[in-house]
């Protein structure tokens, strides 16, 4: 079976070949499919969303008063403590896209989350903010060290949902994740907590925005060593208030999506 980025080339090299059989060679024969070529890779790359390079999950279905809250870059002895016990006071269960290292250095944490019934999600092991730029190989042991400290926590051997850092998925990554059948989630709705430190602005976003089916982006860590995001724990509290009058109940990824897949 061919991945998505080996029928893009070859839906490109037949489009190019039609072209230059029915007008000759020329600098808009090649440079048109070129254009589209190029501006489709880029989409499958940048856009979170994109489906273009590899299947991506961004959301579940509308019809069901259901959320999912996921939480990146964690676990963080400052941050993720707040995130849980705001989840266990209203009840509510969440997908922790964690880094490998992070759960390897906060194991006590990590069990937290298990033991609360939350999801662990794969981030990769180290979420290098040059991990676009890595070869296929390269992707898919980050992939894979990620897996293992997951399972050292939970103790199953199921492939957990994986999130690829910043959301970007580069040419390697995709044909990593084919060659793993990842199921690869992304988001439909950014808090903007990694962009904004008042937790107002964070929960006055999220639940002006929010819709039935959507997987939101939160953080309860951060990649870089010796730094904390804290607004995303702080405005937690106000948002699982919001998701309860609106009458969305908030589930793990795997629970918004079950059926779907």
């Amino acid at each position: 079976m061919l991945s998505r980025l080996n029928m893009l080339a070859l839906a490109f090299a037949g489009v190019t070949a039609g072209a230059i059989g029915a007008f000759g060679v020329s600098a808009l024969t090649l440079g048109i499919p070129a254009a589209l070529y190029i501006a489709l890779c880029a989409d499958g790359t940048a856009r979170s969303g994109s489906s273009v390079s590899y299947p991506t999950v961004t959301r579940g279905a509308r019809n069901r008063a259901r959320v999912a809250l996921t939480f990146d870059d964690g676990p963080d002895p400052e941050a993720t403590p707040l995130v849980l016990d705001a989840l266990a006071k209203h009840d509510a269960h969440a997908t922790f896209f964690a880094i490998g290292r992070s759960l390897e250095a906060h194991p006590q944490l990590a069990r937290r989350i298990v033991d609360a019934g939350h999801e662990l999600g794969n981030h990769s092991w180290q979420h290098s903010r040059w991990g676009s730029f890595l070869t296929s190989s390269q992707q898919v042991r980050e992939i894979e060290h990620g897996e293992a400290a997951i399972a050292t926590v939970t103790r199953r051997t199921t492939q957990p949902l994986y999130r690829p850092p910043i959301g970007l998925k580069s040419p390697p990554l995709a044909r990593a994740a084919f060659r793993k059948r990842l199921t690869l989630v992304t988001w439909s709705l950014h808090s903007h907590d990694s962009r904004t430190a008042d937790p107002a602005r964070i929960s006055g976003r999220v639940l002006q925005k929010i819709r039935p089916g959507d997987i939101v982006v939160m953080h309860d860590g951060h990649d870089l060593p010796n730094r904390h995001r804290l607004a995303g724990a702080q405005a937690l509290p106000r948002i699982l208030e919001g998701l309860r009058e609106k009458g969305l109940e908030c589930v793990t990824v795997s629970e918004l999506l079950r059926g779907e897949r």
